[in-house]
């Protein structure tokens, strides 16, 4: 595997954009215009919040262009472009792309020239002048992505190789059983090579390379500071263990939510298989009385027997580097520019009561003396990740739909160019919101 060393690979992926001058603002304390909070929320004491956007439809996917101007896929609506004033609130408002299929996927070549955005079928290109604030020349990219339950579909341009572009397929259905093949195209992540993409665009299943496959639901991907990708992942709902006949209800704690190291886009892990349809991880391992040796961490099957059983997934399946409790729905992740943190949105349990996620935690990371990343936690913590803002009281939250809760939905999220502000959005379609957070000093 290549590997950078942490100065070189920061500069190669951080430095242009911090060095272009890209304009920084003070921290808003209130925006005027904007709506109060539609939820309740607590806050981490080491950070502060302000609401800056109201309004939006389901804003999914948040981004920045190389002026500094934010960037927003509505779901069912299109892509908005937003600049800020000099008090650092938004100053002004415009649609970029008008599409009600587009629906989650949405980023940006470093040189802030391509934008690229998804539908459920299609993913598609477009030049894109940020002084202009427009797009031209819309291109097919990849299409044939099959459809079911899960109809985001992740892109995201590999910033070591801009010509490689990432798109994530979940699985069609909770038990999609033919993804055990990564040629069906569900479950998968692929790597899609644009410098050298046939005139119509690759197709999905046929095309493309696997970077790991056995991904349920791999919606939130970012890369490191190497240029390495990190998955987090839904897993599955309405588990029950089978032993020997007998079927014990483990879905309130189990499975885990999982962090999955995907490596180099650029030259794939050579064991990709990371479990499912078979393998899954344990949050709360108590559950399963039939084998005590189980811990956080750790892959099990859902109906052990004597052709496979917990220990056959090990050396078959790639375990998660780190885990979070069931149902909590990760939804994007974003490195800060030094990689000393992992962000990610939860956007919240519907399969569970009491309901919990509806929050975004702040996952420390290290390097490692060869150069890569890893989380600080051991992959058996349940303690690897910090709450920085979430809902006041997500055990009460009700989430009858995708975008309906009683709660905020937390789903878009990115950092400035500056690496000072982070930017979150709730997508609930009783109103979409953005927030701004920095950290204090």
């Amino acid at each position: 595997m290549r590997l950078l060393t942490t100065a070189t690979a920061v500069a190669a992926l951080m430095g242009q954009a911090l060095s272009q001058d890209v304009p920084t603002f003070p921290f808003p304390t209130t925006c005027s215009g904007v709506a109060a909070p539609r939820y309740p929320y607590t806050l981490d004491a080491g950070w502060e919040a302000t609401k800056i956007v109201s309004g939006l439809r389901q804003p999914r996917t948040i981004i920045f262009d190389t002026l500094g101007h934010m960037l927003v896929l509505q779901a069912t609506m299109g892509i908005s472009v937003h600049t800020f004033g000099a008090d650092g609130c938004v100053n002004s408002t415009k649609t970029l792309f008008q599409s009600s299929g587009l629906n989650h996927g949405l980023s940006l070549t470093p040189d802030g020239k391509t934008l690229y955005a998804s539908s459920q079928t299609t993913a598609w290109s477009w030049t894109y002048d940020p002084v202009a604030m427009t797009v031209t020349g819309q291109k097919t990219v990849v299409s044939g992505i099959g459809q079911g339950i899960h109809s985001t579909r992740t892109v995201v341009v590999s910033p070591k190789n801009p010509n490689l572009i990432l798109v994530s397929v979940g699985a069609a259905s909770n038990w999609d059983n033919p993804t055990i093949d990564p040629s069906v195209g569900r479950a998968i992540v692929k790597v899609f090579d644009v410098s050298a993409a046939p005139a119509n665009g690759y197709s999905f299943n046929t095309q493309g390379t696997v970077l790991g496959y056995g991904l349920r639901n791999e919606v939130a991907l970012a890369f490191d500071p190497n240029g390495h990708v990190w998955g987090a992942e839904n897993s599955g709902d309405d588990f029950r263990r089978t032993v020997n006949g007998q079927a014990t209800d483990i879905h309130i704690d189990n499975p885990a939510e999982e962090l999955n190291y995907l490596g180099d886009p650029a030259a794939p892990l050579e064991n990709n298989w990371f479990g499912y349809p078979t393998c899954f991880t344990v949050w709360e391992p108590s559950n399963f009385r039939d084998n005590t040796a189980l811990k956080t961490g750790s892959q099990f099957v859902v109906t052990p027997n004597t052709t496979f059983n917990d220990a056959s997934c090990d050396g078959k399946s790639v375990p998660p580097s780190l885990s979070f409790p069931a149902h909590m729905a990760p939804i994007t992740n974003a490195f800060h520019p030094t990689g000393d943190n992992l962000y990610i949105t939860f956007h919240g349990s519907w399969d569970r009561q009491p309901a919990q996620g509806y929050f975004v935690a702040e996952v420390p990371f290290k390097t490692n003396e060869d150069g890569t990343y890893a989380p600080v936690a051991a992959p058996d913590s349940k303690t690897g990740y910090k709450n920085i803002i979430g809902a006041q009281n997500p055990g009460s939250c009700n989430s009858p739909s995708l975008t309906m809760s009683t709660c905020w939905r937390l789903a878009g999220l990115s950092w400035d160019p500056a690496g000072e502000r982070l930017f979150v959005s709730s997508d609930n379609q009783a109103q979409g919101e953005i927030f701004v957070l920095r950290k204090k000093a």
